[in-house]
C-alpha cells in the first residue's frame, strides 16, 4: 500500500493476506450518546474510550457550548459534568454539528423542551442538504416550534416550549428519530411512546435504563415518562461494529487472511452485517449477543475472521436497519461471491451523507463490478472479484473506506479520491489497515 499527496490514496492488492490482531476504534454511536446523556445528567460522568473523530468531537463542542464541562484526561478519557435535563444555556452563535447527522437529529429532542430559550443549529454543506422533517414532525406534534430553511433544512432554529407526551409510530425505522422523541419525552408532560416498524439499534434504551430513566419496552413499543434527573454511571465505549466491519470484509476477501479483532461491540442490533456475511459463507467466530437480548450494558467480544469463499444472498426487510451503514460492504462482498446478491428495502441509503446507493453502484462499477442500482437497493452478480481502478469517496467516510478495502482485494489496486473523509469516524483507518498488511 502506498499513499499519494493530498486526498488521493492508492491501495495495492494484498496477495499475501491480512494477519494480526487489532483493537478497533471506539463506537461512534455510543460516543455521541455518552456525551449527550452525560450533558443531560446531574453530576459528573466518566467516559472511557471515547471516539476521537470529527463527528464525535462536534458533539463534545456542542455540549460544551450548552454549558456542560468537558475535561480530557488522556486519549479517549473524559469527564463530562452535565447541566441536567433542564439546564442547557442559550448560545449566541449557532451550534455547529459539523458533518454529524446523528447530532443534527438528537439535539432538537433535548432543546425543544426548554421553555423560553432558543437555539440555531447548523452544519457543513452535507448537513445543509439533509432534511430534518423526520424529527421536526413528531416534535411539533408534541408542541415544539421549529423554524427551518425552506421549511425542512439547516440552519434551523428550535424554540423551546412546554411539550406534551404523544404516541408516535415511526414511518421509517430510525434509531436517530427514536432517540430524539425519547429525549423530548424525558421533559414532556405525560407518557411518550415510540412504536418502531422494525427493531433499530438500541443503545439509547440501554443507556437511559442505566441512567435511571423510567423506560418501558413492550415489543416494538418504547415508552418513557418525565423525570427530574438522569444519573449516568461511568461509560466504557466498546469498539464500533461499523468500523469493525471494514476489517472483517478485508479478511474475508483476501486469500490467506486471518485476523483477530478485539473489543468489538456484539450488540445484536449492530451486528446485522456479521449475520449477513455468515449467511454468505463467512468464517467469523465470536460470542455474539442473541437476537432480542437486552441489558443496560453493551456486550463485548473478540472476532476471529478468516478468508472464505462466499455465495450470494438476499438482504431485505427487518435486516436493513440493523446493517444500514454496512450495506456498501455487502455490495463489495457480493462482487467476490458466487451467484447473485440482492439488497432491497434500503431506500434509507439515499439520505445519508451522500446518496449511498448511487455512490456504491457507480463506484464499484468503475472498478469492474457487475452491479445495478434499484430505487431501494442494488443487485450484484458475482464476477469473481474486481479489476481495480479509481473511486471517489464523494466526501463520504464509508465510501472512502469501501474503496480502500476494494483496493487490497482487487487484482490491480484502487486509488481513492477523498480518502481523508474516513477521519469523520475512523481517523486511524489507513494505519490500522497497513498494520494488518505488514508481515
Amino acid at each position: 500500500m502506498s499513499t499519494a499527496t493530498g486526498e488521493t490514496v492508492r491501495f495495492d492488492p494484498a496477495p499475501e493476506g491480512l494477519r494480526g490482531t487489532l483493537r478497533v476504534p471506539a463506537d461512534k454511536a455510543l460516543s455521541h450518546r455518552a456525551a449527550l446523556f452525560g450533558a443531560m445528567s446531574s453530576g459528573a460522568v466518566r467516559v472511557r474510550n471515547y471516539l476521537d473523530a470529527a463527528d464525535t468531537n462536534s458533539t463534545l463542542a456542542a455540549v460544551a457550548a450548552l454549558g456542560a464541562s468537558v475535561e480530557r484526561h488522556g486519549p479517549g478519557e473524559l469527564t463530562i459534568r452535565g447541566v441536567g435535563l433542564h439546564g442547557p444555556r442559550e448560545t449566541a452563535a449557532p451550534i455547529d454539528v459539523g458533518n454529524s447527522g446523528t447530532l443534527l437529529r438528537f439535539l432538537p429532542g433535548w432543546l425543544a423542551a426548554q421553555p423560553g430559550r432558543s437555539w440555531t443549529i447548523d452544519g457543513d454543506e452535507s448537513i445543509r442538504r439533509r432534511p430534518i422533517d423526520r424529527v421536526a414532525i413528531p416534535l411539533e406534534q408534541m408542541g415544539a416550534r421549529i423554524e427551518a430553511r425552506d421549511g425542512r433544512l439547516s440552519p434551523f432554529t428550535v424554540h423551546g416550549t412546554e411539550l406534551q407526551g404523544i404516541e408516535y409510530e415511526l414511518p421509517v425505522a430510525s434509531a436517530q428519530v427514536k432517540t430524539c422523541v425519547l429525549m423530548a419525552g424525558l421533559n414532556a408532560s405525560g407518557e411518550t411512546t415510540v412504536v418502531e416498524p422494525v427493531p433499530t439499534r438500541d443503545h439509547t434504551e440501554r443507556m437511559l435504563v442505566g441512567a435511571g430513566a423510567p423506560l418501558r419496552r413492550d415489543g416494538r413499543r418504547l415508552s418513557v415518562s418525565p423525570v427530574e434527573r438522569l444519573t449516568l454511571d461511568a461509560v466504557d465505549v466498546p469498539g464500533d461494529p461499523s468500523s469493525t466491519a471494514f476489517m472483517v470484509a478485508a479478511a474475508l476477501l483476501v486469500p490467506g487472511s486471518r485476523v483477530r479483532l478485539e473489543d468489538a461491540n456484539a450488540n445484536w442490533t449492530r451486528i446485522g452485517f456479521l449475520r449477513i456475511a455468515q449467511r454468505m459463507g463467512a468464517r467469523i467466530e465470536g460470542e455474539l449477543e442473541p437476537v432480542g437480548a437486552f441489558a443496560p450494558s453493551e456486550p463485548i467480544t473478540a472476532l476471529d475472521v478468516a478468508h472464505a469463499p462466499l455465495h450470494g444472498t438476499v438482504v431485505e426487510g427487518d435486516e436493513i436497519p440493523l446493517a444500514i451503514d454496512e450495506l456498501p460492504l455487502v455490495a463489495l462482498l457480493a462482487c467476490f461471491a458466487e451467484g447473485e446478491t440482492v439488497v432491497r428495502d434500503a431506500q434509507e441509503m439515499r439520505v445519508k451523507e451522500v446518496d449511498r446507493i448511487d455512490a456504491v453502484v457507480d463506484g464499484l462499477r468503475g472498478l469492474g463490478a457487475d452491479i445495478e442500482g434499484t430505487p431501494d437497493g442494488f443487485v450484484v452478480r458475482g464476477s469473481g472479484g474486481l479489476r481495480g481502478g479509481r473511486i471517489s469517496s464523494r466526501g463520504d467516510h464509508r465510501i472512502a473506506m469501501l474503496g480502500a478495502i476494494a483496493g487490497v482485494a482487487s487484482r490491480e489496486g484502487v486509488e481513492v479520491e477523498g480518502m481523508d473523509a474516513a477521519g469523520v469516524t475512523y481517523p486511524g483507518f489507513t494505519a490500522d489497515l497497513a498494520s494488518l498488511l505488514a508481515r
